[in-house]
């Protein structure tokens, strides 16, 4: 899943290679086998890219995919009179795949301090929206805090997950990114308006447009395989926010938890929500840049 020769730095300072975990470097090097001797240009050249793309963008999500299995298999399969709440049996499962990816080496212990940052962020997000009713949970089992239960959380890890994730498979360089510190005074100030807006002025439009500034200017490169293209960084942000509103729809058709909107008969989720889970994206993206600092494109 690697390009044939690159030796660039990571934002760690390691190779591409040595970031990827023991199971990832094995795939990889299958994978050099499998497309030896293909074509680098060409119709077929384009197909091998697209392919390589999106199969790493699904081992990329396996968490979030994982969790989203769960989720629907309990609506639709979980008998109502187990004696194990489906609450709770949907936070052990989200638990064990927890445990998997670290037995499996799929996270790094370094990625796991950002996914439990982001978990413990989104579960005390959680407890305060569903007591002013922003949403709500069915009210059973034993494994919850509060009105909510404790597989939500994972919930938030898995946008961790798919974030630091995808940084090394595809060995993501940045030009133009702002500064740090400027990012993080965005974050906390989305982070705290997720808050506020109950009680003062909803500020989500300025926070848009404070987004909109910083990171208007930069560019992504990402390698797929041979490839290495650019895109700008705003553009994956919006696609990544639409992707996660789109398995909302799912989760909430499967009783995962509801809107009010939702409870006389399920209906999609407002698009507004796009924004709110791209602001939150944000506040992702900017823990992921604590580990991983932006690098820029290696001069060739």
């Amino acid at each position: 899943m690697s390009a044939p020769g690159h030796s660039g730095e990571d934002f760690g300072d390691a190779s591409p290679q040595r970031r990827l975990t023991p199971l990832e470097r094995t795939i990889d090097r299958a994978a050099h086998r499998l497309l030896a001797g293909k074509p680098a240009t060409g119709a077929r050249a384009v197909l091998i890219e697209a392919a390589v793309f999106l199969l790493k963008q699904a081992w990329a999500c396996v968490f979030g995919a994982l969790m989203l299995v769960v989720i629907v298999a309990a609506r639709l399969w979980y008998p109502d009179d187990a004696g194990l709440a489906r609450n709770d049996a949907m936070t052990i499962a989200a638990v064990a795949i927890q445990i998997g990816m670290l037995v499996f080496r799929l996270e790094s212990g370094r990625e796991l301090w950002v996914i439990v940052l982001f978990h413990i962020t989104g579960t005390v997000m959680e407890l305060f929206k569903t007591d002013v009713g922003s949403w709500a949970y069915a009210a059973d089992g034993v494994l919850r805090i509060g009105a909510v239960p404790l597989f939500s959380g994972f919930m938030y890890a898995a946008v961790g997950s798919y974030m630091v994730r995808v940084y090394r498979l595809h060995d993501l360089r940045f030009t133009r990114y702002p500064p740090i510190w400027a990012t993080t005074v965005v974050a906390v100030a989305i982070y705290a308006n997720f808050f506020t807006h109950h009680y003062i002025f909803d500020a989500r439009w300025i926070l848009l447009a404070s987004v909109v500034l910083l990171w208007a200017p930069t560019v992504m490169h990402f390698r797929i395989w041979r490839a290495t293209l650019k895109v700008p960084l705003l553009l994956i942000f919006v696609g990544v926010a639409l992707f996660i509103w789109i398995a909302e729809n799912i989760a909430t058709l499967s009783g995962a938890w509801l809107y009010p909107s939702q409870t006389d008969g399920w209906e999609l989720v407002s698009g507004q929500k796009i924004v709110s889970w791209f602001l939150l994206m944000i506040i992702s993206v900017v823990m992921v840049t604590w580990v991983y600092r932006p690098k820029r494109p290696e001069v060739a």
